[in-house]
């Protein structure tokens, strides 16, 4: 009897115990299903009748230094963009309250998730190598700067005979 998953299936090594739901960030990261916890809060702020009662508001927690299925520079580059989000402990929290509903605040705080690790997953931009200005534009900047001097000279009071 095959039941159904709650996400996609991705083999490790092809060994059926081993294979768990996955959750795809990129095209080669992806986060296993067990690493997120999901924490249900009452959302703060104005609403209706069910504000006092309704727990609509999620916390999602991520804990980036042990996760097997980032690697380093990932996590590295993840734990600098998370900046005030990131516990002591190296555990990433976002909170979602944005949405009525429960599940949409789920979908929310899992994407934001998954944006924030898309984020840290490309790789930083080449190093700016110097270079030096060209003959032509410092001929063309000092020709601009005597340029401007003469209109400012012309400004003054003229000479007095």
């Amino acid at each position: 009897m095959n039941l159904p998953t709650p996400g996609p299936l991705i083999s490790r090594g092809g060994n059926p115990i081993l294979d768990v739901p996955m959750i795809p960030v990129t095209a080669t990261i992806a986060l296993d299903d067990s690493e997120l916890e999901e924490v249900f809060l009452r959302a703060s702020g104005a609403g209706g009748q069910n504000i006092q009662k309704v727990e609509t508001a999620v916390q999602l927690r991520f804990d980036v230094r042990r996760s097997p299925n980032l690697p380093d520079p990932v996590r590295e580059r993840l734990m600098r963009l998370a900046g005030r989000r990131l516990t002591a402990e190296g555990v990433l929290v976002i909170t979602a309250q944005r949405h009525r509903t429960q599940q949409r605040n789920r979908e929310d705080a899992l994407e934001r998730l998954l944006a924030l690790i898309r984020e840290a997953a490309a790789p930083p931009p080449p190093k700016r190598r110097p270079t030096k200005p060209t003959r032509a534009s410092r001929v063309r900047r000092l020709e601009g700067k005597s340029r401007r001097a003469g209109i400012k000279r012309l400004r003054g009071k003229p000479p007095s005979d």
